[in-house]
């Protein structure tokens, strides 16, 4: 897209800066994200709307669909990413507004813990247990159980960085 045949929205755009909460309403949930009308500035020439969220972006738990997180015509307050020239688009994220539950989690446990956990997925390589509202952890093979089984794992390491947690299971 050209942003010389849309110098309003281009105008508009190249305003805004990271982190710059951004309100509206979701337009349209697509296999690919949520386009979000914004309450301020121009429409978009194509999208439903000028502001976009990526499913990543969505929230900080894991969901199976996007409409488990928002709905076609909810209100939402989000912040701003960047702006994406190809697109002309406002890339937004609505999990920014959100408390992360994985740093409340690294602040109250320590490597060594014991805790106990529902297993969320197995994988060929180990199986992933949440061990906290919205966090999970992976427990290398040997396999600790099956989906929905409640396990006894042991922290072994916490990477704020990479927002992960290393378990191994508890006999």
């Amino acid at each position: 897209m050209n942003p010389h045949e849309h110098p309003e929205l281009d105008a508009f755009l190249a305003t805004l800066r990271l982190g710059t909460p951004m309100s509206g309403t979701v337009a349209a949930i697509e296999r690919f994200g949520v386009f979000v009308r914004l309450d301020d500035g121009p429409d978009h020439p194509f999208f439903p709307g000028v502001g976009f969220i990526s499913f990543p972006e969505l929230s900080w738990r894991r969901f199976s669909d996007p409409s488990d997180v928002v709905q076609v015509g909810q209100r939402v307050t989000t912040e701003f990413l960047q702006y994406d020239t190809w697109n002309m688009e406002a890339r937004l994220s609505l999990r920014a507004t959100q408390p992360d539950p994985f740093q409340a989690f690294a602040d109250a446990v320590a490597v060594g813990q014991q805790l106990r956990g529902r297993i969320t997925k197995v994988v060929p390589f180990g199986v992933f247990v949440e061990v906290a509202d919205g966090v999970e952890g992976l427990a290398p093979l040997p396999a600790l159980g099956q989906d929905g089984d409640e396990v006894v794992v042991v922290v072994t390491d916490i990477d704020r960085e990479r927002r992960r947690v290393s378990l191994i299971g508890r006999g």
